[in-house]
């Protein structure tokens, strides 16, 4: 997808596309992940065996902290399908600034569900993907850097609910706008839900979990993702946050009007 053509960007199949690429990411990204037990030391705030002085997060926090300020460097923030989990702490890029065309609504980047999404990833994702529920204290780097990666994927797939809402927005201007004004959100996740799409992306999943999730060369061997599990992800977590990105997006479109 070319920020730099907005015309692009706004189009609903071309945000479908770049979705369906998506899910490739995260998928592989689940399945590295699944090599390691879930390291619950990675995530405590408080009485944690991992010391970091001057800073009261998790390991995790820290590890996807020092990962954001050295990408924030690389102009990484400055692409408008990004959103940084610590957006206090980016700094400024060493590289020139692109000057993207505005395509999205210029409070966009408030609209940031990261707390939710690193919550969720760890409290529900994580014993459904890892191999089993105990510490491996050589591992808590490689657990950390592979949950960063995890992350990173999600929020950028979470979040690209913010196009979906404009370009939707923009194919029906009258239509949204009423709806915006009367504060009515039933209409606006009915008028934002399409159950046909969203019932091919769990199909969708099905299969690529089945084809990606075992070694080809044995199909009877240990399947590092289940569809089962994949499905469940999507179904109960990932639509459902995409959509209240959608419609917090939506909330305050006529803003810019």
């Amino acid at each position: 997808m070319n920020f730099l053509k907005p015309e692009t960007v706004l189009d609903l199949k071309n945000i479908r596309d770049e979705l369906v690429r998506m899910e490739d990411t995260i998928i592989f990204n689940f399945i590295e992940r699944s090599h390691f037990p879930t390291c619950p030391a990675v995530y405590k705030k408080k009485g944690s065996d991992i010391s970091i002085p001057d800073f009261d997060g998790s390991f995790l926090d820290w590890a996807l902290m020092q990962s954001e300020i050295t990408h924030s460097k690389l102009r990484r923030f400055e692409s408008p399908d990004q959103t940084p989990f610590f957006p206090d702490k980016i700094e400024k890029p060493i590289l020139p600034s692109i000057n993207y065309p505005r395509v999205l609504a210029s409070y966009s980047s408030e609209v940031n569900y990261n707390p939710a999404i690193k919550e969720v990833y760890i409290d529900q994702i994580i014993p459904l993907i890892s191999t089993c529920n105990e510490e491996s204290w050589e591992n808590l780097g490689s657990v950390a850097t592979i949950d960063i990666d995890c992350l990173q994927s999600l929020s950028r797939r979470i979040h690209f609910g913010k196009f979906v809402a404009e370009a939707k927005f923009q194919a029906s201007r009258a239509l949204y706008a009423k709806l915006i004004e009367d504060r009515d959100i039933e209409g606006l996740y009915e008028n934002i839900t399409n159950s046909a799409v969203e019932e091919k992306i769990l199909e969708r999943l099905c299969v690529k979990a089945d084809v990606y999730g075992v070694d080809p060369t044995n199909r009877e061997g240990h399947r590092k993702i289940t569809p089962e599990y994949l499905v469940k992800i999507y179904k109960e977590l990932v639509i459902p946050l995409t959509k209240k990105v959608e419609i917090d997006y939506l909330l305050r479109r006529l803003e810019c009007e």
